[in-house]
């Protein structure tokens, strides 16, 4: 049973991650020097996939390596490109 909410949690930050992932321009990632957007994409996606495969099919392997690439790229790649944006068209409160 704990095991199950361990594989379900990492399977919604996996989620999350790869959205954010996503929704980040590539930019973003190059000013940071975070690697490239291909790459974080491709990692949460993986993460993604496997920890789906944990929580629907209670195919377990690799989950912890699916939450370290999640927890990695949650605590320092978005917190870094999240407040860079690429427009330059951006005020403070959004484009104009």
């Amino acid at each position: 049973m704990i095991w199950q909410l361990i594989y379900l949690v990492t399977f919604v930050a996996s989620l999350y991650a790869l959205i954010e992932a996503v929704r980040t321009p590539a930019s973003s990632f190059e000013i940071m020097d975070k690697q490239t957007k291909k790459l974080w994409v491709t990692l949460t996606g993986v993460a993604t996939g496997l920890s789906a495969l944990a929580v629907f099919f209670n195919v377990a392997i690799f989950v912890l390596l699916c939450l370290v690439a999640t927890l990695i790229f949650l605590l320092d790649v978005r917190p870094a490109v999240k407040g860079v944006s690429g427009d330059r068209n951006e005020g403070p409160y959004g484009p104009w």
